[in-house]
């Protein structure tokens, strides 16, 4: 099971979820996974810039706030002495924050390492908490990191990569014989360590890839992702009223989706249960008693061939032209190699049926940094004759 930042924003909403999760440990092993409480880890990056920029008072502010909000959530936890045992680990690591997030103050530098470890630390508060939680209702429940827990990544501080096979073997092992004995591992999503034991982190979203990660590797039966939506839509309720939930789909089809923004589900978390074919099921905190949708190996017939419709906001677009693209071989790939130096994923590609001209999509905010590598590699040689942007693409 693994619950998201909406699911554990108060104190509240996590005893909420582990009463969840105490529902289901008589009859089942279950190892539980967590997401930063709430917008925390929007909170720990945009301290971290405040850092950078040298804004002492502000800093401060915003250190105040985490540690005022964290230590609220400590009213999820109800027995008086595993709360006092977990209120004295959390104070500890919200000292630890601090001191770094006072070093990139005093130095105005933020390294890729230095920012993992300083997001770090909203997953191990919430599942701090979350496993507090447990405890007090009677649940054997034991914290790990998702190090500890046996996930070992590359260096790419981030939006590390995990080193499947040792991580697999290692969380076989670890998690294993906690279930073994009948302890309810608690385990935070996002964050893991590379072969030096050095804190990493898996991207935005990489607690439903932590989840998936641990179920591939024990195996598990089935995941389950908690969060305030009662699963994948076939649009945007919000901009379509009558958007339905979709009760069944195929990885691929939710790959796609989440591709596109879908809310609910990282696009990399059906990775490493695809073929191991472990169903995941996307469920409501707030709705616990709603089916969910069930993504496996088959699809739901429906009797429109469009599963569901995405609108995908915050895109440009970059059209590259040039009258010598015109069946030149390896015109896209040249394209392509210069924006991946410089950084920039494409979402997507299309090519003028004239050959004269490529559009590409991305995120709006990589618009300048790729219009400026194109031109910088490519403007004025026989290829590239012009780079037009477009800001605002639906």
């Amino acid at each position: 099971m693994k619950f998201g930042g909406s699911s554990l924003a108060t104190a509240d909403l996590i005893k909420h979820c582990a009463t969840l999760v105490k529902q289901h440990t008589d009859r089942n092993e279950v190892v539980v996974v967590c997401s930063a409480s709430g917008d925390t880890t929007d909170d720990l990056l945009q301290l971290v810039e405040t850092a950078r920029r040298g804004r002492s008072e502000e800093v401060e502010h915003r250190l105040s706030a985490i540690e005022e909000h964290h230590l609220g959530l400590l009213d999820a936890v109800a027995d008086e002495r595993v709360r006092e045992e977990t209120a004295e680990t959390l104070k500890q690591w919200l000292r630890e924050l601090r001191r770094a997030v006072l070093g990139i103050l005093y130095l105005r530098e933020a390294t890729p390492r230095s920012t993992d470890y300083v997001l770090s630390f909203g997953e191990k508060f919430s599942t701090l908490v979350m496993a507090g939680a447990l405890n007090s209702l009677g649940v054997k429940a034991q914290y790990l990191d998702g190090g500890e827990a046996g996930i070992v990544t590359d260096s790419n501080f981030g939006e590390a990569a995990p080193l499947i096979e040792v991580t697999r073997l290692n969380i076989r092992r670890r998690i294993g014989r906690m279930l073994d004995e009948g302890i309810t591992p608690v385990v935070t999503g996002f964050i893991a360590t590379n072969e030096e034991g050095v804190i990493t982190t898996l991207g935005r979203g990489g607690s439903d890839y932590t989840a998936t990660i641990l179920a591939s590797s024990l195996p598990a039966d089935e995941v389950w992702l908690w969060s305030d939506v009662d699963g994948l839509m076939t649009a945007n309720p919000k901009l379509i009223p009558n958007a339905v939930v979709i009760k069944k789909i195929s990885y691929n089809e939710a790959i796609e989706m989440a591709l596109f923004g879908a809310k609910g589900l990282h696009p990399r978390a059906l990775e490493p249960v695809m073929a191991a074919q472990i169903p995941v099921r996307i469920k409501n905190t707030f709705n616990p008693s709603a089916e969910g949708t069930l993504i496996c190996d088959t699809s739901e017939k429906t009797a429109s061939p469009v599963k569901a419709v995405l609108l995908v906001n915050d895109t440009a677009m970059l059209t590259v032209k040039g009258p010598s693209m015109v069946g030149e071989p390896g015109t896209a790939a040249k394209i392509l190699e210069t924006l991946y130096h410089a950084g920039i994923n494409v979402m997507m590609i299309s090519q003028s049926i004239s050959e004269s001209s490529i559009s590409l999509i991305f995120q709006r905010r990589h618009l300048y940094n790729a219009a400026t590598a194109i031109e910088k590699s490519l403007l004025g040689t026989r290829i590239v004759a012009s780079v037009e942007p477009e800001e605002d693409v639906v």
